[in-house]
């Protein structure tokens, strides 16, 4: 993911550590258009007070479909995105592009597609099993939140890029790359008190004709994000416990 084979990463994390006992190191590595890593070391204390206070925002964090037509304004999407334009990816390329639309008529008109697509997709390409786990949580082919929230951001994922001699070459974990993204979106908009969801259209080709992005751009998610409304609900489910989702080996 670093883009930095394991030799070389190996080699880098020497030199870190060596990094103050060793100006040469330090110098070779400014030539190679390194720069000092940014950090300052907390207390045990303040890491735990950090850790639980994360944990205890994350766990109220829900997905509702439920949306206030209240007004957000733009500086706090633009604030979002650039939060999770800081994501880690494949050879640091960077492989995303957020469409942030807040126009009503645009919303209308991907609203208007994605439920066509969904009504074909409910009555019949969804297969039994995914229907199955689907029912408990009240899904169906109307989506309201793409009209009502006052944004909507569409992830795009780019599976070209366009390299120094012009040619197009490809990108590298570009999934892998803006998944991680989308979790720090979604992150930082809970973090300042909205709410989102995710919500993944199927097809989704639709999303690049109504936004006219390039073929190198697939949609990957659709973000609405705003206030909840004053009725909003969502499914009564509990989350795995930390033994159902992790193995630890010491």
């Amino acid at each position: 993911m670093s883009g930095v084979g394991y030799t070389s990463q190996k080699r880098f994390q020497t030199c870190e550590i060596q990094y103050h006992n060793c100006p040469h190191l330090a110098k070779s590595m400014t030539e190679q258009g390194f720069i000092e890593l940014e950090w300052k070391e907390t207390s045990p204390d303040e890491m735990k007070h950090r850790s639980n206070e994360l944990l205890r925002l994350m766990q109220k964090r829900r997905t509702t479909r439920h949306f206030a037509t209240k007004e957000v304004p733009k500086e706090l999407i633009e604030d979002a995105i650039m939060c999770a334009g800081t994501a880690p990816s494949g050879a640091h390329l960077q492989p995303w592009t957020f469409v942030a639309i807040s126009s009503q008529s645009l919303k209308d008109k991907i609203r208007n597609a994605a439920e066509e697509e969904e009504r074909k997709t409910y009555s019949q390409r969804m297969p039994e099993a995914w229907k199955e786990v689907l029912d408990p949580l009240g899904t169906d082919a109307v989506k309201e939140h793409l009209t009502d929230a006052p944004w909507v951001i569409v992830l795009f994922r780019q599976s070209k890029r366009l390299r120094q001699n012009g040619e197009w070459g490809p990108t590298y974990y570009s999934t892998e790359s803006c998944g991680i993204a989308a979790g720090l979106f979604i992150h930082a908009i809970h973090n300042m008190g909205l709410v989102t969801l995710t919500h993944t259209p199927s097809p989704m080709g639709f999303l690049r004709e109504i936004l006219d992005r390039p073929e190198h751009e697939h949609a990957m998610l659709v973000l609405p994000v705003g206030y909840p409304s004053e009725e909003a609900m969502v499914p009564d489910i509990d989350r795995k416990e930390l033994g159902e989702i992790s193995v630890f080996i010491e």
